[in-house]
């Protein structure tokens, strides 16, 4: 397993760990591809009940790392092939895999958000079933500050919480919400002084029940609460393939790294 991501089992529990707390667990290429073998790694686990899905240090993960966008210029041509093209058999591409790979465990999975839940971080959480928030938590879907759109997942679990008219708020202007707006949206399913002990003993309670149970009423859920799996990604990739790169993305970026009103065309 990647220094990225650390996978503890015990009692039929599995706590996956966001492992760089240094950089607010921030997203770079190992820490996407990380997460997506963790969950990959759990999927034959047929002794697992639930999953315990939370970052080390005070964040659960700040989007994408911002240090990795100088390097993403020079290979926009083998990212726009990453996001088109699907590894056989995958409904995920490379980027999409992080959020939705937490989907397509047969277990529920219960995300422990403190501090920053920005960005790839929030469509990661918003992969789980389940999201308990500290009063210090801060939510925001951020990838319009940089000129993108959210490309993660988001199409596979936003429907199921909000309107049409909120995600479209949160998509269009990366606001950051509190615990509170975030819990009375219904973004988050419980609030805790301590959301990692909750999520733990939410667990511990899930684990008490019959893995069947557990399995289908997952499985029931989602299959049947909005679009077939699949579809909303191939949409999410097509549209950032086209947007990635652009000169008002690019001017986004540019905006943001020197401090200054943006000038879109």
């Amino acid at each position: 397993m990647s220094n990225r991501v650390s996978i503890e089992i015990k009692d039929h529990i599995a706590e996956v760990a966001l492992a760089r707390p240094e950089k607010m667990n921030a997203l770079d290429p190992e820490m996407f591809d990380a997460i997506a073998a963790a969950g990959d790694s759990l999927k034959g686990n047929r002794d697992i009940r639930a999953v315990v899905l939370y970052g080390q240090g005070d964040n659960f993960c700040a989007g994408i790392d911002t240090s990795t966008f100088a390097g993403s210029m020079g290979r926009l041509d083998e990212i726009k092939r990453e996001l088109l093209e699907l590894p056989d058999g995958a409904l995920a591409n490379r980027f999409q895999k992080p959020g939705f790979v937490w989907q397509e465990l047969g277990v529920p999975v219960i995300a422990a958000l403190q501090g920053a839940v920005f960005g790839g971080g929030a469509q990661i959480a918003l992969g789980a079933d389940f999201r308990i928030a500290g009063p210090d938590m801060r939510f925001s879907i951020m990838e319009s500050k940089w000129g993108l759109i959210p490309d993660m997942g988001l199409t596979q679990n936003l429907p199921k919480l909000v309107r049409a008219d909120q995600a479209k708020d949160l998509m269009m202007t990366a606001r950051i919400l509190d615990a509170t707006e975030a819990f009375q949206m219904g973004l988050v399913t419980r609030l805790a002084d301590d959301p990692l002990a909750a999520a733990r003993a939410f667990a511990a309670e899930l684990a008490t029940r019959s893995p069947d149970v557990l399995r289908d009423s997952k499985r029931l859920v989602e299959e049947t609460w909005s679009a077939a799996p699949g579809e909303g990604l191939k949409l999410e990739a097509a549209l950032q393939a086209k947007i990635i790169g652009s000169a008002n993305q690019i001017e986004a970026v540019m905006a943001n790294v020197q401090k200054r009103p943006a000038k879109f065309s």
